[in-house]
């Protein structure tokens, strides 16, 4: 695939997109999903610094006039869920997608339009902005362009995930720490991610006698950062934001915790202002671990998930506090029998990762996967923990060659692709239906109103 300069972007774009200064107008969408999106999307993700700029805001401005707007799922949550008012329950899925970005994402869109499903999240988290070297604006641009080319019409859910304070780092300097996650969520809601999971559960302290002191610093912080979302969000957007009171990997939550880290959370909010717009959903410890626990021979261990965490913290934060429901971390990697009882518990939300790179690693070139393994063995080398057999190693690392070998993804030949998405594709279906999620769209129009923000063009 080639990349457009900025004088062949002009040329393009005769007859099919009409330019504005804030806006543009499509004269042929047929055109664009045929002819133009496909290099657009490959120029904002590898041109230089003002072909970019300027393919982003082309993008963005085409999504709008085609009615793909970026949005907040703030109120389907706190209406529509805490409310109970939906008339089934379903689970919304957020998937981090690592690489091949555009082309993944296609494979959900294309679903979402031929199964009316709307209630759906497209997300990546702090670290893996930087090991796939995706920044905000790049992924939002993928995000957008996967919709145009699919036909797909409405809101679109972008998240950041785990914006995740570092406990080291915080104990150093807290205030530093703070402003770290605040610089990244600005980035990130300028680049239209209005849903963000702000995670200080690093910060809880099990040595403290109180459950209210443990959760201190997380309540503090996730205030802090609540307050601070509520003065930059866009005017007429409700960003919905997300807690977590127990890190992935630690103990399972309990409903006393929660009730703990909310009262702390929702006093420290008032010294803000009145009325502020709290949480929509907390992140819990359920028994799963990011990525599953890989066995010395590569298989993942079976996993003891506690689906009673999920059903009764879901219950308190709906019933008490007006909030969708529990959330789960580290779900793809797990049994597929399982995913059925998400909805069945009345989960909010699950997050699914591991399992997708998972397949696009299974179904690639030999000589691709060797040269990939190779540079994790160099260049990763001191990542190598002395009980890691070099299944364990790989498996615990591969991720981390998404950023260094994107081009390469990207450029694959596209009868390898094919293999790929066809896969992808296989277990966006199968999840989807486990989860409940076809024919959400109608509950999304419903509650969630998409407003539309300008931007004034970079060029």
């Amino acid at each position: 695939m080639e990349k457009f300069t900025c004088d062949e972007l002009k040329e393009a774009l005769k007859g099919i997109v009409e330019v504005g200064e804030d806006r543009v107008k499509v004269l042929d969408e047929k055109k664009v999903r045929e002819e133009l999106i496909d290099k657009l999307v490959y120029t904002a993700v590898f041109g230089d610094e003002e072909e970019k700029a300027c393919t982003r805001w082309l993008i963005r401005a085409i999504a709008l006039e085609m009615d793909i707007v970026p949005s907040s799922i703030h109120d389907l949550y706190v209406q529509g869920m805490a409310r109970e008012e939906i008339d089934r329950w379903f689970t919304v899925p957020a998937m981090n997608i690592r690489g091949m970005t555009y082309d993944v994402m296609r494979q959900i869109f294309k679903i979402a339009v031929e199964k009316e499903m709307g209630a759906f999240i497209l997300e990546i988290a702090k670290s893996e902005i930087g090991y796939t070297d995706q920044r905000p604006a790049e992924y939002t641009a993928c995000a957008l362009a996967a919709a145009i080319k699919e036909g797909y019409k409405g809101p679109v859910f972008i998240q950041g995930d785990h914006f995740q304070f570092n406990a080291k780092k915080y104990a150093e300097d807290p205030e530093k720490e703070l402003e770290n996650i605040k610089a990244l969520t600005k980035e990130a809601i300028e680049s239209d991610f209005y849903n963000i999971d702000i995670d200080p559960s690093t910060l809880v302290d099990y040595s403290k006698p109180t459950l209210s002191e443990q959760q201190y610093h997380n309540y503090l912080n996730t205030a802090k950062m609540t307050a601070f979302i509520r003065e930059i969000e866009p005017e007429g957007i409700t960003v919905s934001v997300g807690g977590e009171i127990g890190h992935i990997g630690g103990k399972n939550s309990t409903p006393e915790e929660f009730e703990a880290f909310m009262e702390g959370y929702l006093e420290t909010l008032k010294q803000y202002g009145e009325n502020i717009p709290h949480i929509s959903k907390i992140s819990v410890q359920t028994g799963t671990e990011h990525g599953g626990v890989p066995l010395p021979d590569g298989r993942i261990a079976e996993v003891k998930l506690d689906f009673s965490v999920l059903e009764k913290i879901g219950e308190v934060a709906r019933k008490k506090y007006s909030m969708a429901g529990s959330v789960q971390h580290g779900a793809s990697t797990l049994p597929d029998e399982l995913f059925h009882k998400f909805p069945e518990v009345k989960t909010a939300e699950i997050h699914l990762a591991t399992g997708f790179q998972n397949i696009i690693y299974d179904h690639l070139p030999e000589d691709f996967k060797q040269e990939i393994y190779n540079w994790l063995k160099t260049e990763l080398k001191n990542e190598w923990k002395e009980c890691w057999t070099e299944e364990q190693f790989i498996y615990k690392t591969r991720k981390k060659a998404f950023g260094p070998f994107k081009k390469k993804f990207w450029d694959l030949p596209q009868d390898v692709k094919d293999k790929i998405m066809a896969e992808l594709e296989k277990k966006f279906r199968f999840l989807f239906e486990q989860l409940n999620v076809y024919g959400t769209k109608r509950y999304v129009d419903k509650y969630i109103k998409p407003v539309k923000v300008f931007r004034k063009r970079p060029y």
